[in-house]
């Protein structure tokens, strides 16, 4: 292990879409993935998987990258597995897989959010001697989105993921490490799930930093359709807005027929930079603070030096896209590395993490960058907008729960009834289509009174405790007590 401590970090996140059976070309794609990091500019020193849902995936990118990312860990969760990797050029001295309290439903197996067990990969390493030498990850693929804001019915998920690994996030700051937060976080720049995550933890959203003007979603989202901006360019949503995801340059999300036309001994087909891309978005995050001193900011931080979607060349032989996403590549460099005399402009000029966040992002004098703060809350509508859409989707719970044990009830009357049946049953077919009914109606009415009443309640608790945390923020923000009435205990 080299110990130098280095003044440059390079790191990159990725979604491989690895996803056993359905994903077409896994193999080959997963292959390519590994070679390509093995070759990128600057080498990465951490690397930030998702859905890598297979040891033999994993394995084939370790094959391909263990000369520069010797250190690795495949993350096991759920059912089938989180799909989560961090590897790196030190030692993961801690490693840990926190599952998230709230995480889509059984019911919609079809989907797999809930039985994959999301959560966040969490990694400790070590990249020099000193106490503070440290870099904390955290890797993580939050709820993915069915439908538009606002009438997604996963937004409660999705923000109360984003609200517990904002908490993580916090937490590894207030150690005094470097932390850096890599993943598909399935939201778009100033989304609810981005603010909180914003505000909540001292991460800043490195994309944004260095453009501060970009999309804060597609072209054909109502919040972008807001600022009034021309439909961008493929080339422009690439380098200028981050789009990581539904872009024409990626040939998964071209239409069936136009998929058709590429494969193995086919010609290649190419996309025009200039040709309109309204529904390329930026899903795909790096996020990361400075690990400075408040106590002693003059020995300073670290800067965001470059930043890029990366990942974007078809593979050689399929002509396919790697992955349905792209990448997102930075470079972060310590203060100390820079002075008066350097020639790095990018370095010199570079955007300290710990910024306001508005788009002015002033970089003329180090010391004062470090010593900036920013606001510790959302507004408060904000707080209220949240409880109202966990009282919203508690109150669906709640109905669903009755449904499912209605359900179970009215099954097992049905089931007796068969059964009794059985003995005036004038045949023998009669009689075992009616105990065929019973035991199949009986199962399917035993599966839901578990989901109704294991399940759902499980889901309806961890609201509660979202609730509580989110009343506190709002209560904290208006600089009053936090008054939510504690269940069970009454005021003497």
């Amino acid at each position: 292990m080299d110990n130098t401590v280095p003044v440059e970090i390079n790191v990159i996140t990725f979604n491989c879409w690895g996803l056993k059976y359905l994903a077409k070309f896994r193999r080959e794609r997963l292959a390519e993935i590994g070679k390509r990091i093995a070759v990128a500019d600057p080498a990465p020193q951490i690397v930030g998987l998702q859905e890598c849902w297979t040891q033999e995936d994993y394995q084939s990118i370790r094959k391909s990258t263990k000369h520069i990312l010797p250190f690795g860990k495949f993350y096991h969760s759920g059912i089938f597995g989180g799909g989560l990797a961090i590897l790196s050029k030190w030692p993961l001295g801690e490693s840990s897989m926190w599952r998230y309290p709230l995480n889509g439903r059984p019911t919609a197996f079809f989907r797999g959010d809930w039985f994959v067990g999301k959560g966040v990969a969490c990694a400790r390493i070590r990249f020099g001697k000193g106490p503070k030498d440290v870099v904390e990850v955290f890797t993580t693929h939050l709820h993915a989105p069915y439908e538009r804001e606002p009438n997604d019915s996963y937004i409660c998920h999705r923000t109360a993921q984003a609200w517990e690994i904002a908490k993580l996030m916090r937490g590894a700051a207030e150690r005094g490490h470097l932390v850096l937060g890599l993943g598909d976080f399935n939201m778009v720049p100033q989304s609810l799930a981005h603010r909180l995550i914003s505000t909540h933890s001292p991460l800043r959203d490195v994309w944004l930093l260095l453009h501060p003007d970009s999309s804060v979603g597609a072209a054909i989202d109502e919040a972008e359709k807001a600022r009034g901006r021309p439909i961008p360019t493929a080339s422009y949503n690439v380098t200028e807005n981050g789009a990581t995801c539904d872009g024409v340059f990626n040939t998964w999300r071209w239409s069936e027929a136009q998929r058709k036309l590429i494969g193995p001994n086919k010609p290649a087909i190419e996309v025009s930079g200039d040709k309109i891309d309204p529904r390329a978005k930026r899903l795909d995050y790096i996020f990361a603070n400075t690990g400075v001193d408040h106590s002693n900011p003059e020995r300073g931080g670290w800067v965001v030096k470059t930043v890029k979607v990366g990942m974007t060349l078809r593979h050689p032989e399929l002509q396919c896209s790697l992955s349905d996403h792209f990448s997102v590549e930075a470079t972060i460099v310590h203060s100390s590395a820079v002075n008066d005399d350097t020639e790095d402009d990018a370095v010199r000029d570079g955007v300290y993490l710990q910024s306001p966040p508005t788009s002015d992002f002033p970089s003329s004098t180090i010391l004062s960058q470090l010593k900036e703060t920013r606001p510790s809350h959302l507004p408060i509508p904000i707080y209220e907008e949240i409880i109202a859409m966990i009282h919203t989707y508690r109150a669906r719970e709640k109905r669903q729960r009755r449904l499912r044990l209605g359900h179970f009830v009215g099954s097992l009357v049905i089931s007796i009834g068969c059964l009794v049946a059985v003995w005036w049953s004038p045949r023998n077919f009669v009689a075992f289509l009616l105990m065929l009914l019973s035991t199949l109606g009986l199962s399917a009415g035993v599966i839901d009174g578990l989901i109704g009443g294991l399940f759902v309640g499980s889901e309806i608790r961890a609201l509660k405790e979202f609730e509580w945390e989110i009343s506190n923020a709002k209560a904290a923000a208006a600089g009053e007590p936090h008054v939510m009435a504690e269940e069970g205990i009454k005021d003497l």
